[in-house]
């Protein structure tokens, strides 16, 4: 497998990756590991990542462990830390912090990222928390930085949510959120929209696909007390700001990571989704455009889909491939909400 580019920049300084015990953060989904080993046979490498597809791949390096988690805890010290540049800048402070306690005090932390992801306000970002920021190298539309971080207060993941609150319909919902998680700074205009078409009286198993910080899921279980909650996300932060919005509204519910339907085995009575469609600072469809290809799978003969997205994007006509009643509840706010009901003989 080629080199990604933020991986063909890290290869350009291979003085700077010797170490005994290297963490390798939310890295791209490509073969820099086998590159880290070739360099130093003894090291240890472990891959921890955040987004259950990455981990997945990752996992399939024998030779080094691989954690899916929202939070990073090691006894064993790391003295070489590579990370990406996250997607969500909030996310960069809350993943430095996290790893202090795991990090040898001479230990180098690398940071490559795109030009146009934002890594060049990495020194104002960290102000507070580093020692000092260098820029490295610049090649293939990359940067890389070599920074150290001060000693910080022990982390404990309950200090990084933040909360607030909605009312919807009646409903009063307190949502809690990581760095990170969509919708972690208010309600997202979709998912508004989307409120105003909900099935009403729903019953039986009930899926929030895509569940970011459980909004959906939420006001699902507090509108309708009898339905069982699964709800699915890629992001471990994700996944655990929806566990906290759950418990803080009292409810309960199935979590589940997955790689769009990986990780998805059971049957529905409703699914509800507001499909992520970004990936970084790209438009990514793939992930979305397989879930509903693939999601009436996993909805019962009588069950419905219901599924809000930017009315410019193009899903009505895969819907309708895999479904037999395809309609359009409403369009609002450059939003559209789509129903579906019966599986369609041309996708069995």
């Amino acid at each position: 497998m080629l080199l990604t580019n933020l991986s063909q920049v890290l290869t350009r300084n291979d003085d700077l990756l010797h170490a005994s015990s290297t963490l390798l953060v939310n890295m791209p989904q490509d073969n820099f590991a086998d590159h880290l080993k070739q360099l130093s046979q003894n090291s240890d490498i472990t891959f921890f990542d955040t987004q259950y597809d990455a981990h997945l791949f990752h996992q399939s390096f024998s030779y080094a462990n691989a954690v899916f988690s929202s939070c990073y805890k090691s006894e064993h010290l790391h003295d070489l830390v590579i990370m990406t540049f996250p997607k969500s800048k909030a996310e960069l402070n809350f993943i430095l912090a996290m790893l202090s306690e795991s990090l040898t005090e001479d230990a180098r932390i690398l940071v490559v990222g795109e030009n146009k992801s934002g890594i060049k306000s990495l020194h104002k970002l960290t102000q507070s928390y580093h020692q000092f920021v260098e820029k490295i190298d610049a090649a293939r539309h990359c940067l890389l930085f070599e920074m150290a971080i001060t000693t910080l207060p022990k982390f404990t993941l309950e200090d990084w949510y933040k909360t607030y609150h909605i009312t919807i319909n009646n409903q009063s919902c307190t949502i809690a959120a990581l760095p990170g998680v969509f919708s972690q700074n208010g309600l997202d205009k979709g998912t508004k929209v989307l409120f105003n078409y909900l099935p009403s009286n729903l019953s039986g198993q009930v899926l929030d696909f895509g569940t970011g910080a459980g909004v959906i899921a939420t006001y699902l279980g507090k509108s309708n007390p009898n339905i069982a909650l699964t709800l699915a996300d890629v992001s471990a932060l994700a996944l655990a700001s929806a566990e906290k919005t759950l418990s803080l509204n009292g409810l309960t519910g199935k979590l589940i990571a997955t790689d769009s339907l990986s990780a998805i085995s059971s049957q529905y009575d409703h699914v509800v989704t507001n499909p992520p469609f970004h990936q970084g600072t790209k438009t990514h469809y793939a992930a979305t455009e397989t879930f509903l290809a693939g999601i009436n799978r996993h909805i019962k003969p009588e069950g419905s889909l219901t599924v809000v997205a930017n009315s410019f994007l193009k899903y009505q006509p895969i819907m309708e491939k895999c479904f037999m009643n395809v309609s359009v509840l409403g369009i609002q706010q450059g939003f559209t909400v789509y129903s579906a009901r019966g599986k369609s003989r041309l996708s069995s």
